[in-house]
C-alpha cells in the first residue's frame, strides 16, 4: 500500500508551541530495522498513550514520525477532555442502542480520569486540570435535547445536571434557555503531555524514536508487517499501530471520515476573578460549535467555526474572517467581560466520523497492523481508550469495548 502525501494540518500561531517552544527532537531513522516488535506510526497525541501503554506492558517500540516531535494536529488542539461527545447519548441509543450508549459514554468518563492518571505516573506536568462542564442550549430544539440527555445519562448514574435558565444565570452570568452541567471533565497542556509521554519512555530506553522519517509503503504479511521509509530503508515488524492523526486516510484503502477546518484563538490573560464561574469548560448544542475554556495563565481558549476541508490556501483565507467570529461569540457570552481580543490565533485541520466515534483495532484484511483513530472533538479521550484497547489485545486479552469502536461496527 503507498500512503498518500503529507496534509498541512495547520497554520496561524498555535498557542501551544508559542508558550513552550519545541520540546524537543529526536533523529530520523538512518539504516533499516529488520527485526522490531512493535512500530508505532505518530508521535502526537494519539501515538504517545499508545506508546505509554505498550512500553509499560513491556513491548519493545519503536515510534515513528514525518514531522518533528507532536508538531501535527497535536499543536492545533485546544485540549478539551470531556466525557460528553460530539453525539449525543441518546443519538447513540438511536442509532446503536441504549447499552452500547452507556457503555461509549462510561469509557469516554473513565478516560478522561486515566488521562490525568497516565501523566501522574510518567512524571509529566502538562497542567492536567480537572473540571466541569457547561453544555449550552443554543436554542429551544437544544434545550429539549438536554432535558432528554440529563434524563437519560442520570438514569445509568452519569455525571450530569440540568441548570435552567435562571440558575444558569445565577450561577454562571449565561443568557441561555438552559444547561447540561457534570464535572466529568478536563483540560491540559496538550503539546507538553504528548511530547511529555514520549520522552519518559525514550529516556527509559523503552521507547526508540525517530522523527522527520516518512513512511511511504505498508504490506501486511503472514510473517509480519514490511514498512519502506522516503528515504528507501525497509522496517520489519511484527505489529504496526497507525497512530498519525488525520493523515491516516493515506494507510486505509478507503476513506473512514471527512475532514474538516477549524479556528482557534487565545486572549490575553485575564484576573482569576474576572472569569466565570469555576472556569467550566463551556460549548453548545448549535453544530458546528463554539467553545472555550481558560488557561494556566488566565488567557480564554476559544474555537469552532469548522467548515469542510477544501485544501490549506482555502482553509488559512478564513483565519481573519473566523477570529472575528469568535471574538463576537464570546462577547455575546460573556457581555461583562471587557477586553476579549486575540494574541493567538490558528487554524487546523481534523477528522470527523458519520457517528461522532473513533475507529480503533484492525481493519478487515490488514493483519497485524492496529489502528488508534481518535477522530472527532474527543481525540485525546478516545486515544487514550484506543491505547488500552490495543494494549489489551497484544497481551491477547479480551476487552469488550473493542466491539464499540471498530471499523465494522
Amino acid at each position: 500500500m503507498l500512503i498518500a502525501s503529507k496534509l498541512d494540518l495547520h497554520s496561524g500561531l498555535p498557542y501551544w508551541l508559542v508558550i513552550n517552544g519545541l520540546l524537543g527532537d529526536f533523529p530520523p531513522l538512518l539504516q533499516a530495522l529488520p527485526d522490531e516488535e512493535i512500530v508505532i506510526i505518530g508521535a502526537g497525541i494519539s501515538g504517545a498513550p499508545v506508546a505509554h501503554e505498550l512500553c509499560t506492558a513491556g513491548f519493545r517500540c519503536t515510534m515513528l514520525d514525518r514531522r518533528l516531535l507532536s508538531s501535527g494536529s497535536t499543536w492545533a488542539s485546544t485540549a478539551h477532555l470531556n466525557y460528553e461527545l460530539d453525539v449525543c447519548m441518546t443519538d447513540l441509543k438511536k442509532k446503536y442502542g441504549e447499552d452500547a450508549a452507556v457503555r461509549i459514554y462510561q469509557a469516554s468518563l473513565r478516560a478522561v480520569g486515566r488521562v490525568g492518571e497516565v501523566l501522574a505516573v510518567a512524571g509529566v506536568d502538562a497542567g492536567y486540570e480537572p473540571k466541569g462542564s457547561l453544555y449550552l442550549a443554543s436554542d429551544r430544539k437544544g434545550a429539549k435535547a438536554n432535558e432528554a440527555e440529563c434524563t437519560l445519562r442520570n438514569k445509568h448514574g452519569l455525571p450530569a445536571e440540568l441548570l435552567d435558565k435562571d440558575a444558569l444565570k445565577a450561577g454562571y452570568g449565561i443568557d441561555r434557555r438552559n444547561a447540561l452541567r457534570h464535572d466529568g471533565a478536563a483540560q491540559l497542556d496538550v503539546y507538553r503531555a504528548a511530547a511529555g509521554m514520549i520522552r519518559h519512555h525514550a529516556d527509559s530506553g523503552a521507547l526508540q524514536v525517530h522523527t522527520r522519517t516518512e513512511i511511504v509503503k505498508l504490506k501486511c504479511g503472514n510473517d509480519g508487517v514490511d514498512l519502506l521509509t522516503a528515504t528507501g530503508l525497509p522496517i520489519k515488524a511484527r505489529h504496526v499501530v497507525c497512530a498519525p492523526g488525520y493523515e491516516s486516510a493515506g494507510f486505509l484503502p478507503r476513506q473512514v471520515m471527512d475532514i474538516n477546518s477549524t479556528y482557534a484563538l487565545a486572549t490575553r490573560p485575564f484576573p482569576q476573578d474576572k472569569l466565570w464561574k469555576d472556569q467550566a469548560l463551556i460549548w453548545e448544542t448549535a453544530r458546528p460549535y463554539f467553545y472555550v475554556r481558560t488557561t494556566e495563565q488566565g488567557r480564554i481558549l476559544m474555537g469552532g467555526g469548522d467548515v469542510p476541508f477544501k485544501n490549506a490556501k482555502m482553509r488559512d483565507a478564513l483565519l481573519s474572517q473566523k477570529e472575528a467570529w469568535l471574538l463576537e461569540q464570546a462577547a455575546e457570552l460573556f457581555p461583562n467581560l471587557e477586553g476579549i481580543n486575540a494574541d493567538f490565533t490558528w487554524c487546523g485541520t481534523f477528522g470527523e466520523t458519520p457517528d461522532g466515534l473513533p475507529y480503533i483495532g484492525e481493519y478487515p484484511g490488514m493483519k497485524g497492523v492496529s489502528f488508534a483513530l481518535g477522530y472527532g472533538g474527543n481525540g485525546i479521550t478516545f486515544s487514550m481508550i484506543a491505547a488500552e484497547i490495543i494494549r489489551n489485545k497484544l497481551q491477547g486479552r479480551s476487552d469488550d469495548r473493542e466491539a464499540l469502536f471498530r471499523f465494522r461496527r
